[in-house]
């Protein structure tokens, strides 16, 4: 057993098609399927089902899909050692981020810290807190960025920064004139709303909550996937939201959307770490570059 034949068992896995793990590995269909059944025959065991298709795994897929996962992680951390004995000229330092980070917060300091170093290579995966949570804690990424609170004891976390939050609405809104509005009016319209995992929901809620309410007394027109997803709705008029302002800043400053003045409070931007796993000096590195920024 390879670590290669690892590599490509878990891309087909997650992906639950061979020829897109093919793909994303840069190699031809034949050689992934090679892979994988020699891992078959070596073992006498049946790793997927064939389901119409597509692919599935069977149930000694999903155990052994575990373990090949806690293999590749270690043998990720032993190359992450060695890469720092470079001295930063080479090596990986992978992260994982909300949407609202990943697509607006964090690319500029990526792109500071690969001018630094740049042989230092910075992929970076954008999901929600949920699942950023959860890579961070299987090990799939170094370091991991989220706007919810989270609840995990494995996994060290710290506020990074701070992100203003505003309601918005479309300029034709009811609410466009309003000078202000409270949680026990969110009821007046309907709402777009992330879907559940995301910390914007989690601060929505957060903030019904305190007002005695739930997002079961508001009428949610959508739920969406995506940020840009939920402004291009809320600009269509499809009613209001709760958005960051760095989301929606471009959209005020053009009039496309409306800020009504709310009692929102700003949420935290954390930065998460694994406790046990070993901290490279790339991550070093960038934690530095974060900590030169910071107000003092």
């Amino acid at each position: 057993m390879t670590l290669e034949q690892l590599r490509i068992f878990v891309a087909v896995a997650e992906r639950e098609h061979v020829t897109r793990a093919a793909s994303d590995l840069n190699l031809t269909q034949s050689a992934t399927s090679a892979a994988i059944a020699a891992l078959e025959h070596r073992h006498a065991v049946k790793l997927f089902d064939r389901v119409g298709r597509r692919i599935e795994l069977t149930e000694a897929g999903r155990l052994f899909l575990q373990e090949a996962r806690a293999i590749l992680t270690r043998a990720a951390a032993g190359e992450q050692i060695l890469s720092d004995l470079a001295g930063l000229k080479r090596g990986r330092l992978s992260f994982a981020a909300s949407q609202t980070i990943g697509n607006y917060w964090l690319p500029p300091r990526l792109a500071a810290f690969r001018k630094r170093h740049p042989g230092i290579e910075t992929p970076l995966v954008i999901g929600n807190t949920e699942t950023v949570t959860t890579a961070i804690h299987d090990g799939l990424a170094d370091i991991g960025f989220v706007e919810g609170e989270i609840d995990d004891p494995h996994l060290a976390q710290e506020s990074i920064a701070t992100d203003d939050m505003s309601i918005v609405v479309s300029r034709d809104h009811p609410w466009s004139v309003r000078d202000a509005v409270t949680p026990n009016e969110f009821g007046e319209t309907s709402w777009i709303l992330r879907e559940p995992g995301s910390g914007t929901r989690q601060l929505l809620e957060t903030v019904l909550r305190e007002a005695g309410r739930t997002l079961a007394d508001l009428d949610v027109a959508l739920e969406l996937p995506a940020n840009e997803a939920v402004r291009a709705a809320v600009e269509a008029g499809a009613g209001a939201s709760l958005m960051s302002r760095l989301v929606v800043a471009s959209a005020l400053r053009s009039g496309a959307l409306v800020e009504v003045a709310a009692d929102i409070p700003p949420r935290r931007f954390l930065i998460l770490r694994h406790k046990e796993r070993y901290v490279s000096r790339a991550a070093q590195a960038f934690r530095e570059l974060l900590d030169e920024e910071a107000p003092r």
